[in-house]
């Protein structure tokens, strides 16, 4: 079960740092849910994002401290090209589209496609349906996002950025699950290899730590 975490930087030992993609087409709230999740905040203003960034959030999980490291890009056709380095080490996937525009929902085979051509193949995918908040507008049932999740083995949630409803859920959800596939492979693999060998050791998890910020760890220290 996740726990709270502080927004914005924690101090103190990180037992385990995940990296996580925002992937979906443009305007459709990626940067509004990582802002929500990460600083508790909203801009009605924002812009489009250029390029990519990202954002960290400490949780709690099972007693562990689990920070988690929110990447967001463009999703303009144009930035396209910064997939592969954009996915490398990621273990976890928002998949997200505007439950009131039917392109953004139509596109998201053509994303979930790409994710799982460049991404690890155990990575964790959660679809979201963002903008709940705009119900008398909506143009995608939940039904067929429920529907199509199921198919492709992918958890679902429908969140609203601006009134911040399962914002948290949809986050804790995913880490909570990347959490216990990542313990679950290394207790599979240790036990293979060698019974025991995981007693009193940190795991932790190859992602952008190693990436950004060039050459300082994100693993022990205040972030």
């Amino acid at each position: 079960m996740a726990g709270g975490g502080g927004y914005g930087g924690a101090s103190g030992k990180v037992d385990y740092v995940f990296k996580v993609v925002l992937i979906g087409d443009s305007a459709v709230g990626k940067s509004q849910l990582l802002a929500r999740f990460a600083r508790d905040e909203f801009s009605l203003d924002s812009k489009a994002t250029i390029g990519v960034e990202f954002q960290t959030r400490t949780l709690t999980i099972e007693e562990k401290s689990v920070k988690a490291q929110i990447w967001d890009t463009a999703g303009q056709e144009r930035y396209r090209a910064v997939t592969s380095a954009y996915y490398r080490g990621a273990v976890g996937a928002m998949l997200v589209y505007d439950i009131t525009k039917r392109e953004t929902f139509d596109h998201i085979p053509r994303w979930l496609e790409e994710l799982r051509a460049h991404a690890d193949k155990n990575i964790v995918i959660i679809l979201i349906g963002n903008k709940s908040d705009l119900e008398d507008q909506r143009a995608i049932p939940t039904e067929d996002a429920k529907e199509f999740a199921e198919k492709e083995g992918l958890f679902f949630l429908e969140t609203s950025a601006l009134n911040a409803t399962n914002v948290e859920n949809s986050f804790n959800t995913l880490m909570t699950e990347i959490f216990n596939t990542v313990n679950k492979k290394s207790l599979s693999s240790a036990e293979s290899n060698n019974p025991g060998s995981l007693a009193g050791k940190k795991i932790v998890i190859p992602g952008p730590g190693q990436e950004v910020p060039a050459k300082t760890s994100t693993c022990c220290s205040s972030a």
